[in-house]
């Protein structure tokens, strides 16, 4: 069930069984020379929508702008401030649970998001805590990167070894092409797996990646283990949703 697509008594009739919500949230940010701008976010809501599919829950809009300063120097990134992904995060949890939400399920498809996310939380934490009076019914939040499930890792392993890498990896450009077959790219890619490291600040990123990969060989990457990936992500996903949603 999209909240996008349903009309608030549809959303009341929701909460009067179920009050939890699954929310994407990613980024737009460079993936190297053949992966989606928009993988870190196409991620993330193609899996909620397959959990949705099993399980009725709810999948809120996704946030599609997060933490990415880092990959500025490539154009097309767009990104927040850490204070404004705070900010939306808090303002997002407050006012779904000014409707009766109260396990709100971040399912992330961006690393850089999730310090800052889990900061928003301890906000909300406060905010609803330091109050005149208690809630009646908490709030819960969680947040969930969805490459880090124990069987989504070893399938990932599985299919890329160590061309997975740590950025426009295989895994996560494979399942933005399951996602979207009509926008699969090509490129040519030179080393083929590429180097390793840290960096600081954006122009330091180009600088060490200058194709924006980091230890990985995207050109891997096919619609068919896209697939396998979305079938395991949205098994696990469900399972943990709802162990969460029981707490």
């Amino acid at each position: 069930m999209l909240l996008t697509l349903s009309t608030w008594p549809e959303v009341e009739a929701y909460l009067e069984r179920s009050t939890g919500i699954i929310m994407p949230i990613g980024s737009t940010e460079q993936h190297g020379p053949n992966g989606l701008m928009g993988t870190d976010a196409i991620c993330p809501e193609t899996i909620a929508r397959g959990v949705a599919d099993k399980i009725q829950v709810m999948v809120g809009p996704t946030i599609n702008i997060g933490m990415a300063q880092h990959h500025l120097a490539f154009p097309g990134t767009i990104a927040l401030r850490p204070s404004t992904l705070l900010a939306v995060t808090k303002d997002v949890v407050l006012s779904l649970a000014r409707h009766g939400f109260t396990h709100v399920y971040f399912l992330n498809g961006h690393g850089g998001n999730t310090n800052t996310v889990e900061a928003a939380f301890s906000e909300v934490y406060a905010e609803t805590g330091l109050g005149p009076a208690p809630r009646p019914a908490p709030i819960r939040c969680r947040i969930r990167n969805w490459w880090m499930f124990s069987g989504v890792l070893r399938l990932s392993r599985k299919l890329f070894a160590d061309a997975e890498g740590a950025h426009a990896t295989p895994s996560e450009v494979s399942l933005s092409f399951y996602a979207h077959p009509d926008a699969v790219k090509s490129a040519t890619l030179s080393p083929p797996v590429a180097p390793r490291g840290g960096f600081y600040d954006a122009a330091d990123f180009r600088r060490r990646f200058p194709d924006g990969r980091i230890g990985s060989d995207p050109s891997l990457a096919s619609v068919e283990a896209g697939e396998r990936l979305y079938h395991a992500a949205v098994d696990e996903v469900c399972r943990d949703y709802q162990s969460f949603v029981e707490e």
